[in-house]
C-alpha cells in the first residue's frame, strides 16, 4: 500500500524540495537554538525558578533523536522508494524527526511568552503547517515512503508531550517540594 500511495504522490520540484529542506539539521536546529536562547534569556530575567528547565529539556530531546533515530533504522532496515536506488535505513524518516522535534520544541517554549490566545495558536499552528510542509515534501520528492513521516511523527509527538509536561513552570510549596503552576 504505502508503495502505490508513494508512487502516486511523488512530483518531484523545487517546491517540495525546499519543503523538505526545512528538515535537514541545518536549517531546524539553528531555529530552535535560537528559540532556546530568547526563552532562556526571557525567564532567567524575570526571575522564574528553574529558568533554564524548558530550555534544557528541548535541548536535550533535539540531541536525543539521532539516538533513537538510527537504531531504528538499523533495526527495521527498511528500503527506500526507487528513486532512492538500493539501500536501507529510511524508517522511520530522520529528517521529519528533526523538523517534528526542533519546530515542535519551538512553538512549545514559546507558548507561555506569547500574549494571547490568537498568538499562542498561531506559533503552533506555524509548527504543524511546517512539519506538514516537510512530511509532504521528504515524500513528493520521493526521499520517504508516507509511513516512514508518519512514523516519526508519532514518536516525536509522544516526545514532545512529555516535553511540554516536563517545562511547565513549578513554584516551590511551603514544604519545598515542587508543584505544578497551572
Amino acid at each position: 500500500m504505502d508503495e502505490r500511495l508513494s508512487d502516486s504522490l511523488v512530483r518531484r520540484g523545487a517546491a517540495a524540495r525546499f519543503l523538505a529542506d526545512l528538515g535537514n539539521v541545518t536549517v531546524a536546529v539553528p531555529v530552535l537554538a535560537l528559540v532556546l536562547v530568547y526563552v532562556a534569556w526571557r525567564a532567567r530575567a524575570t526571575g522564574t525558578d528553574h529558568w533554564w528547565r524548558p530550555a534544557a529539556g528541548a535541548a536535550a530531546l533535539m540531541a536525543a533523536v539521532p539516538l533513537w533515530v538510527v537504531p531504528l533504522k538499523e533495526l527495521v532496515a527498511r528500503p527506500g522508494p526507487a528513486i532512492m536506488g538500493p539501500g536501507t535505513g529510511f524508517y522511520p524518516s530522520g529528517h521529519t524527526a528533526t523538523a517534528t522535534v526542533a519546530y515542535g520544541a519551538a512553538a512549545l517554549l514559546l507558548l507561555p511568552w506569547l500574549r494571547g490566545a490568537p498568538a499562542r495558536g498561531a506559533a503552533v499552528c506555524c509548527a504543524v503547517v511546517v512539519n506538514l510542509g516537510v512530511g509532504a515534501g521528504l515524500v513528493r520528492q520521493g526521499y520517504h515512503w508516507p509511513l516512514d513521516v508518519v512514523a516519526s511523527w508519532c514518536v516525536c509527538a509522544m516526545l514532545l508531550t512529555a516535553l511540554g509536561r516536563w517545562s511547565r513552570p513549578r513554584s516551590r510549596t511551603t514544604d519545598g517540594t515542587d508543584r505544578e503552576v497551572r
